[in-house]
């Protein structure tokens, strides 16, 4: 091939650590998120229709449908989403990202994050908190009345505080922070939920919002100790889709799940998905759960260890595992093993305890297939029915067929 390998991976890495996501303003899903319309439904992971989604997917997109006002019960939404009048597609495809079941329609309040070197932006929604939640399948009046105080207060509020802010907020070095405080930014974000209340707060009290609804604010963003997952995920998304589409490049710049399919892309080519069954989590259950409760894999908050945090940051986190499992030491060596796959250590993600090293960056797909080293994944498990919620949390290997198959794919591409 004509490109160099080492040179295109060279520069989507420099994409990737030039990134600058700030996170700018709050606006509605349909107004912002490309090619969105009433009757769309964006989902986590790679493309997936309506009769083969698992169960939490099938219950967040009941909910959303009753959310939009296009459906008034289960039944008519069932009959809705079958009918082949809504289009589902990847929140990937839009520059959106979810946690999850990952399911966006087009009257939700999503985050912007622009990234401020290239000027692409990511969207995500609000973290709805803890429970029976939409992103889990829940589909009761309560979480549809959720939904809407999230749309009517909670949003509008955290966007006017943010228009008070002169440059936004940072998401890179906010995220930087949090580690360096404990967390790993993907199944613990007390850091950087804390940092963001701190942020936000001064400028919600310089609006003209009662002091009792900002109370309630505030209360609910600190009772979430996941709130800060749905801000830095859009911000791995920025810093992910600049490094996309570079001719000749085997990063990996997405990795998925939709509770059926795992699915990587890669930057050189272009927007294909490569994919293989999504495994059962093997973690720590709640009580009165097991693995035969369990749904498997699922959710865009993948893209965090393709961005060098979550798993690839657990040696910064060794609290985490009391969450997911395993030792301290353990979290030490799933981080330094992914040093094996990737291109560079990041520059502004580091490590303490291990001298302020720099986190793996730059999934490299021939490195994946070469050594066997799989991406080490931390996340939460789903119940495998919907509206049930969260049975617990745990480690994850993502399939090796999909890292083979987008190798060959490459080499065929590139090489005749």
């Amino acid at each position: 091939m004509s490109i160099s390998i080492k040179e295109a991976n060279a520069k989507a890495v420099e994409r990737m650590q030039n990134a600058e996501p700030v996170l700018v303003d709050i606006k509605t899903a349909g107004d912002v998120i490309p090619e969105m319309t009433k009757k769309t439904i964006l989902h986590a992971g790679p493309p997936v229709e309506w009769e083969n989604m698992c169960g939490p997917m099938k219950g967040a997109v009941i909910g959303a449908l009753i959310y939009e006002g296009l459906a008034e019960d289960e039944d008519e939404a069932v009959e809705l989403a079958g009918s082949g009048e809504i289009t589902f597609d990847p929140c990937h495809h839009h520059q959106a990202v979810g946690p999850m079941a990952g399911v966006t329609s087009a009257s939700m309040p999503v985050y912007v994050v622009e990234n401020q070197d290239q000027g692409n932006k990511a969207f995500c929604t609000i973290n709805e908190g803890l429970g029976k939640v939409l992103r889990y399948g829940a589909y009761s009046e309560e979480v549809i009345e959720k939904l809407k105080w999230i749309e009517n207060t909670l949003a509008p509020a955290l966007k006017e505080a943010l228009s008070l802010m002169e440059d936004g907020i940072n998401v890179k070095n906010m995220t930087s922070q949090a580690i360096h405080m404990g967390d790993e930014c993907h199944n613990r974000n007390k850091a950087g939920s804390a940092l963001f209340i701190r942020e936000i707060t001064p400028y919600l009290l310089q609006t003209d919002i009662d002091n009792d609804t900002i109370k309630d604010m505030i209360n609910f963003m600190a009772d979430n100790e996941h709130f800060y997952l749905n801000i830095s995920m859009p911000a791995c998304k920025a810093t992910m889709d600049a490094a996309h589409g570079i001719e000749g490049s085997t990063i990996i710049t997405a990795m998925a799940r939709n509770g059926v399919e795992f699915g990587i892309r890669i930057s050189g080519l272009e927007e294909e998905w490569f994919t293989g069954e999504a495994q059962v989590i093997d973690g720590l259950f709640f009580p009165g759960y097991s693995t035969d409760d369990a749904n498997p894999d699922i959710g865009d908050s993948t893209i965090s260890e393709t961005a060098a945090i979550g798993g690839f940051a657990m040696a910064a986190a060794p609290a985490i595992v009391g969450f997911v499992g395993g030792t301290p030491e353990d979290a030490v060596n799933f981080t330094k093993s992914m040093y094996e796959i990737s291109v560079e250590e990041n520059d502004t993600f580091t490590i303490p305890s291990m001298g302020f090293r720099g986190t793996a960056t730059g999934i490299d797909v021939r490195k994946v297939v070469e050594t066997g080293i799989l991406p080490t994944i931390n996340t939460g498990i789903a119940h495998k029915d919907p509206g049930v919620g969260q049975v617990g949390a745990g480690l994850v290997d993502p399939p090796k067929n999909c890292f083979e198959d987008a190798l060959r794919a490459f080499a065929k591409k590139y090489r005749g």
